[in-house]
């Protein structure tokens, strides 16, 4: 389908020449039966693949009791799911939305209500180059992209950037208004980038020193992507706010910020609010999505499928001089080209897999966590046959 022939929706997405029917597991399907690997889990959602069994069975058993309550009265599914992201995370409170970008937008309002408190009247946010934070007016200000921005000046106000894994360009960048550090703690628009394994613990011992909030956009990383629930677990440190949604409900719409100390009682009655986060339906789905991630097997197997990966495509690279690089952790994957192709995903699709490319070079790797060993070695499959065997 391209934009011409789908003139009622607005063309924001570019040509779409693949119409899918259906799902299921880690595959889907076109109009024609043609099937497809999605080893893009919808952009890091369907994590439990399609059409899941538990997923299906809670939407209909929630469905026939109720889907939506204003958040002006409470309901148990919402105070459970609550209560079990604070207790998985570590974290105090929580605030329900509708995607990351409003989970960031909270972040971003309690870090200047925060800095009110202070009595700091012009507060700044440090957030780091090539970061993405959602496609807001705020988050685009916030991301550290320009090209998600450029088009649409004025930026909003009180962010600054810094180098991601340098620790110096924080200390650098920092003055006495700087309330709060925004960072991915992996960049996944940015290129599945990955910090050094102190970076993040010294930009806690910072925010320690400093009175800052630390606040960590777990959107894309969390929810077993990294092969834990989320990835600063893996790293012995909790943010002051953290931020997630993708996902947490495998395809519903819901997004989450989550607070503590002295992040938690920043907000009041009036000062934010969303018209549909954490109804009744999306917080049962994710209440069981939660249990299927926090499943032993789940994680070891998100752990195992990645190291397989990233291995096998190690070595089918390894004399190819068009290969930049092969990282990742978890199930969250990268293969950097030296040059741009920008043809690579429709030759993944012609494959028989789909695929995420950033910036032309940078092949993206987010298949569901339920991924098996012949599924693993099907995605490197392809790869190969795209990248060392085609004519790129």
């Amino acid at each position: 389908m391209t934009a011409d022939n789908c003139p009622a929706l607005m063309n924001t997405y570019g040509a779409r020449n693949l119409k899918i029917c259906r799902g299921e597991g880690v595959y889907v399907f076109d109009e024609h039966g043609n099937r497809y690997l999605d080893a893009l889990s919808g952009i890091a959602v369907n994590g439990l693949g399609h059409s899941h069994p538990a997923v299906l069975a809670t939407i209909e058993l929630q469905a026939k009791k109720i889907i939506h309550a204003s958040n002006l009265y409470y309901t148990d599914s919402q105070q459970k799911l609550a209560e079990k992201l604070c207790s998985i995370a570590g974290m105090e409170s929580v605030f329900f939305c509708n995607s990351g970008s409003e989970a960031n937008e909270t972040a971003i309002k309690i870090s200047r209500k925060y800095a009110m408190k202070r009595e700091i009247s012009s507060p700044k946010i440090l957030t780091a180059f090539n970061s993405f934070h959602g496609r807001s007016l705020a988050n685009i200000s916030a991301s550290g992209k320009a090209k998600y921005r450029d088009n649409f000046f004025p930026r909003v106000e009180g962010f600054d950037h810094i180098v991601f894994n340098d620790i110096n360009s924080l200390y650098d960048q920092y003055t006495d208004d700087v309330v709060a550090v925004m960072l991915e703690p992996i960049q996944g628009e940015g290129g599945v980038i990955l910090p050094d394994n102190d970076y993040l613990k010294a930009v806690r011992e910072f925010c320690d020193k400093t009175g800052c909030l630390l606040i960590l956009d777990e959107v894309q990383s969390g929810n077993g992507r990294t092969g834990s629930f989320f990835a600063f677990q893996q790293l012995n440190l909790t943010p002051d706010i953290l931020t997630t949604a993708k996902g947490l409900a495998n395809g519903l719409p819901v997004g989450a910020c989550l607070v503590r100390g002295a992040a938690k009682d920043i907000l009041s009655p009036g000062d934010h609010g969303s018209t549909f986060g954490g109804n009744s339906l999306v917080a049962e789905v994710a209440l069981t999505v939660i249990d299927e991630i926090m499943k032993p097997s789940t994680l070891t197997n998100v752990k195992r499928q990645g190291r397989l990966i990233v291995d096998s495509l190690k070595e089918a690279f390894l004399n190819n001089l068009k290969v930049k690089d092969v990282r990742g952790i978890g199930l969250m994957i990268a293969i950097e080209l030296f040059d741009e192709y920008p043809d690579l995903m429709e030759r993944a699709q012609a494959n028989g897999i789909l695929i995420n490319v950033i910036d032309k070079k940078i092949v993206r790797l987010l298949p569901p966590l339920i991924l098996t060993d012949a599924q693993a070695a099907e995605i490197c499959s392809a790869l190969s046959r795209i990248i060392n065997d085609g004519a790129l």
